[in-house]
């Protein structure tokens, strides 16, 4: 009876141990803060002399700022870096010069989830500005585009899974059965579209393919075809993150988009 009650109480007392780091844990990363511990200097003119009435003069634009630490998350994107044509509220600010940049959406120093300046997230963080009209307009209704506003902010390292993180994060959606743009990747990571209209692989590196011959210099690629970690990807032929969501980054009348990287 004693030994069961001193495994009782020591069970208790475990539970209130962990109990307890949970809780600091989870105080410990809410409170804590984008940026800590970086120099003013690094983002701001005035460097420690920051304050509320200059902290806007930055040493270069939100987006190069931004892209220091997040590159992936700026390349597909929200656009940012622009003068919306409609009215935002107060809770979005824009910057001095009326643009819509990055902490628009985001608390620079903030450290709620994602750094988020709203409890909403998903379709009615992007209905905070947008209405059902602009997703109206899309072919998959928007779908795609409120599940993030970046279409991937990962940095894991998949080079053992072949494809990149923008491709994989497309299958999500695209590579569900019945959608009416389906695709499927085979074994020899060769991306099959809807009724094998067009088959191109993906995951292949382009440095490597130039090597082989028959393919331009990366340098002379239209800038609207993107390699992510210099791999052939979704993105390479179709736009991600816009309102014009999955069209071609270039025409293919002639087969003008074919011939900016094959060369004939």
């Amino acid at each position: 009876m004693f030994n069961s009650s001193k495994r009782l109480v020591f069970a208790i007392l475990t539970m209130l141990v962990a109990g307890s780091c949970t809780l600091y844990y989870a105080v410990a990363v809410t409170t804590q803060s984008h940026m800590t511990g970086t120099a003013c200097a690094t983002c701001h003119l005035a460097g420690s002399g920051v304050t509320t009435d200059n902290s806007s003069m930055l040493v270069a634009s939100q987006e190069f700022l931004c892209a220091r630490c997040h590159p992936k998350a700026t390349q597909v994107s929200h656009p940012s870096g622009f003068r919306p044509t409609g009215v935002i509220p107060a809770s979005f600010p824009l910057d001095w010069k009326g643009d819509l940049t990055c902490s628009t959406c985001h608390e620079v120093h903030g450290s709620t989830p994602g750094f988020l300046r709203t409890a909403k997230r998903g379709q009615d963080f992007c209905m905070s500005c947008h209405d059902a009209k602009f997703f109206d307009k899309m072919a998959d209704q928007g779908s795609s585009m409120v599940i993030s506003g970046h279409l991937s902010t990962s940095n894991i390292d998949l080079r053992s899974a072949g494809i990149d993180v923008y491709s994989l994060q497309c299958m999500g959606c695209h590579g569900r059965q019945g959608d009416a743009n389906a695709v499927s990747v085979d074994s020899n990571l060769v991306m099959r579209h809807v009724g094998n209209s067009v088959n191109h692989p993906i995951g292949a590196r382009y440095s490597e393919a130039v090597s082989y011959g028959g393919y331009r210099p990366q340098i002379m690629l239209n800038k609207k075809i993107l390699l992510p970690d210099g791999k052939i990807s979704c993105v390479s032929c179709h736009l991600g993150y816009t309102k014009d969501h999955g069209k071609l980054v270039i025409p293919k009348d002639r087969s003008s988009i074919c011939f900016e990287c094959h060369d004939l």
